[in-house]
């Protein structure tokens, strides 16, 4: 009888459905690798996320962990018909390179939940972890701060 309880319990949450990742971001920036190296350094600064590596000479920037609300930046997916909510961990890795008079930007993420419920009721809960798949936010509101800075 317990059993069938359970099974009957664990049928009804229906399956965590992850969003489809997105490719990693790119962008060409219209200035040279200087000018524009110094305004990443800048645009993530404003953004105050922490950094954990930055390597000019290589042209890799890679940030620490961050949490976020959960579509913020990061998408969770459903579980059944619901919304994930709660905290996402997220990081991103910047792949800086010139290109002549341009410079190109990919930006590759890493996320996951922290903390969720399903929808927006319940407590959240840290287990079972799933991986999330960014919005494009972050790296696009990021490519556009960028651009402007290059042109001050």
């Amino acid at each position: 009888m317990a059993a069938a309880l359970a099974l009957t319990l664990t049928a009804c949450a229906g399956p965590h459905v992850g969003p489809l990742p997105p490719p990693p971001y790119r962008s060409e920036i219209d200035a040279h690798y200087d000018r524009t190296w110094t305004a990443i350094i800048r645009a993530l600064a404003r953004e105050n996320l922490p950094l954990r590596a930055v390597a000019r000479d290589s042209g890799v920037i890679s940030s620490d962990d961050t949490i976020t609300p959960i579509g913020l930046w990061a998408d969770c997916g459903t579980i059944g018909d619901d919304r994930l909510e709660g905290e996402a961990v997220v990081s991103f890795t910047l792949f800086v390179e010139p290109l002549g008079s341009h410079t190109r930007v990919q930006i590759n993420s890493k996320m996951r939940t922290q903390a969720f419920r399903k929808g927006s009721s319940g407590s959240l809960k840290p287990q079972p972890v799933y991986p999330c798949a960014s919005t494009g936010r972050f790296e696009a509101n990021l490519i556009e701060t960028v651009r402007g800075l290059v042109k001050e």
